[in-house]
Order: C-alpha cells, then structure tokens, then sequence
C-alpha cells in the first residue's frame, strides 16, 4: 500500500486520532512509511475521514 499526503491538508488532526501509528501531524500530516503494512485498516478509516481529501491510498 502507498500512502501519501497530498497539499489539501489542513492539518486538522482526524488523520492522528484514527490512526496514530502512521499519521503525525505538526502542521501538516506527514506519513510514517514504516508503519503503514501494519496498519491498512486504520489507514482507509483515515483516509475516509479526511475533511479535504489529502490522503491518498493506492
């Protein structure tokens, strides 16, 4: 899974409370690769719940 963080961010945080293992947000969201193969599910639910769409998952 490739996740990225596109330049919509707000840095609004949803991102970090649904899925901590792979999102900090200090401004923005920034994605922690090595945890990502671990954490798929929580991703998506992030993914979903971004406010603007900045997650991309592929």
């Amino acid at each position: 899974m490739d996740v990225k963080v596109n330049d919509s961010c707000i840095g609004c945080g949803a991102c970090e409370s649904i899925c901590d293992a792979v999102f900090r947000v200090n401004g923005v969201a920034v994605v922690d690769a090595s945890a990502v193969a671990d954490n798929e599910d929580c991703i998506k639910e992030a993914a979903e719940a971004c406010p603007v769409g900045a997650i991309e998952v592929a």
